[in-house]
């Protein structure tokens, strides 16, 4: 049994997955352990995966992210699987700092870290006080325990594997809304699902007592660049999380109120103007979302 594999899902983006596992399969193999590229339709990222050292499992015909997880951690036998995605890049130290968190605390076996939404390639002015709202992740600067971590950047035990089965894969459904964004703005689709897919999977998890340590020291940085970073895709996107995450949170009995998202809509655009911050336009995008949502389901 290997000690550690990275599961990456991807579809239809080789670009942005040589980019992440260029800066992965390094730390992996420092680790001893594995990454495994789960295409979710396909066998374009076949010859990528095998340049890095990765193994390559395909899905036919593709059957949504979190069946592509399911068959990554399928693939390995390892102690611990850490969930990545194909359009993140790891700075150095970022599996070092996820696999000392769990030598560090055997009790706990999930475990994530931030995300940074960033911008490449072109001029994105900001006021500093937030990341690009890009799928980012940040609960502090510390080390402490959370009730959710992004699948995007998690780390868990195979015990907990074991015990609480898979993800479910149904949830690609909230997944086809956001892949039709994404390929109209960035010509591809999403890898893995925008909102609650990894979330129903940690509610079981917490259900049987299990707890999440978030890990500060185990950052990712959420990538767009290129086409996917022009102004206009960023605000589709933006403004088609915002729906996808609305719909979600109104399944869950969790949605705000109709007020409270036009304060936050209010809000953002205040931010934007009077900041002079471009990601306040992408938070008035998500919140625009999140608003024509709850109005046209009532």
């Amino acid at each position: 049994m290997s000690a550690v594999a990275i599961v990456v899902p991807t579809r239809g983006r080789p670009p942005a997955l040589e980019r992440a596992l260029r800066s992965m399969a390094p730390q992996a193999r420092t680790a001893g352990g594995a990454v495994i590229v789960v295409e979710d339709g396909g066998e374009d990222a076949r010859a990528i995966a095998e340049r890095h050292g990765a193994r390559f499992v395909a899905l036919a015909p593709a059957r949504g992210p979190n069946a592509a997880r399911n068959a990554g951690i399928a693939a390995t036998d390892a102690g611990v699987v850490v969930l990545a995605e194909d359009d993140v890049e790891a700075p150095a130290g970022w599996l070092d700092a996820l696999l000392r968190a769990t030598g560090a605390h055997p009790d706990i076996e999930v475990f994530g870290g931030p995300i940074r939404g960033r911008i490449d390639g072109r001029d994105w002015h900001t006021c500093g006080r937030e990341w690009p709202p890009i799928s980012s992740y940040w609960r502090g600067a510390s080390d402490r325990e959370v009730d959710l971590v992004f699948a995007g950047n998690m780390a868990i035990r195979r015990s907990a594997l074991e015990r609480v089965g898979p993800f479910a894969e149904s949830l690609g459904l909230y997944a086809d809304e956001a892949g039709r964004i994404a390929r109209a703005t960035s010509g591809a689709a999403p890898a893995a699902g925008f909102f609650g897919d990894e979330e129903e999977w940690q509610d079981r998890y917490r259900a049987g007592g299990g707890r999440i340590l978030y890990v500060a020291a185990a950052r990712l940085d959420h990538v767009r660049s290129g086409a996917a970073a022009r102004t206009g895709a960023l605000v589709r996107a933006a403004y088609g999380r915002g729906k996808v995450a609305r719909r979600w949170s109104q399944s869950r009995g969790r949605a705000p109120s109709l007020a409270r998202e036009l304060r936050v809509l209010t809000g953002s655009a205040w931010h934007l103007v009077a900041r002079r911050c471009m990601n306040g336009l992408l938070f008035a995008a998500d919140a625009a979302g999140r608003v024509r949502e709850a109005v046209s389901r009532g």
